[in-house]
């Protein structure tokens, strides 16, 4: 893989994640979202595939600090969203008939407003992912091809 791909993936992961953030506001605002369209594993999201694929080649460059706290806020990115997911799925208080014939949970004013509280701690963690990717992406740029490979053999 060459400093080209790299960085194109690495967009590519950047836009995956701000579809995903998208889709987690539209389940807050009320839009109907199945359960598995908004993965809540930091592992299964396209974002978490690339950075636990491809992107940990990238701990070979020296002084890639950024890389641990990339992976700090995306975790912690995803412990939110499970905070929201379990307000919207989650099957606690739920009788055996409703999750037998797979009733969806009631969401109450109180609840929504609770996941609006998650979602908008959610957003502020994004916020600060998506400027630790911006300065990967800027020091990715600033590296020569060579350089970049010299480091990364694969």
């Amino acid at each position: 893989m060459n400093k080209a791909e790299t960085v194109e993936h690495l967009h590519n992961a950047k836009k995956a994640h701000v579809k995903w953030v998208q889709r987690a506001k539209a389940l807050i605002e009320g839009l109907p979202i199945e359960k598995d369209a908004i993965p809540v594993d930091c592992t299964e999201c396209k974002f978490g595939q690339w950075f636990y694929g491809e992107g940990q080649n990238l701990n070979a460059i020296p002084g890639m600090d950024c890389l641990h706290e990339i992976e700090t806020l995306h975790f912690n990115l995803h412990d939110m969203y499970m905070k929201i997911f379990k307000v919207y799925f989650g099957d606690m208080n739920r009788s055996f008939f409703s999750k037998l014939f797979n009733m969806k949970k009631t969401i109450t004013d109180t609840d929504r407003q609770v996941a609006r509280d998650y979602y908008d701690q959610l957003l502020e963690i994004s916020h600060q992912l998506l400027d630790v990717i911006g300065r990967l992406e800027r020091r990715l740029h600033a590296m020569s091809s060579s350089s970049f490979e010299e480091n990364i053999t694969l």
